[in-house]
């Protein structure tokens, strides 16, 4: 069973995610993107679904028109865990820099 990061892990790891905040009412930690269009939300919903698969770890997302909302959370953990920090630097390579 893979553990939850202790408090002080889950603030170095949320210092090295600028684009992260910690949601405590989900335990997770949350990103908001913002495309240009539909489309382009679409696309990246899809490349990080195809790498939620690989890592056998899939994200809470909510989808609006070219708004994208992602929560990471491990729920076998009962909280934040090195797996979604690993994984959010994944979302953050496909989605790039926020606009």
């Amino acid at each position: 069973m893979i553990a939850a990061l202790t408090e002080s892990e889950r603030q170095a790891a949320l210092a090295s995610l600028p684009d992260w905040a910690f949601d405590p009412a989900r335990r997770a930690i949350h990103r908001r993107v913002w495309f240009e269009t539909f489309g382009e939300a679409l696309g990246a919903i899809v490349r990080i679904g195809l790498e939620a698969e690989k890592a056998d770890h899939h994200p809470e997302w909510a989808n609006c028109h070219a708004q994208l909302d992602i929560w990471l959370t491990t729920h076998d953990a009962g909280g934040l865990s090195q797996r979604d920090v690993d994984f959010a630097r994944a979302v953050d390579r496909i989605v790039g820099e926020p606009r």
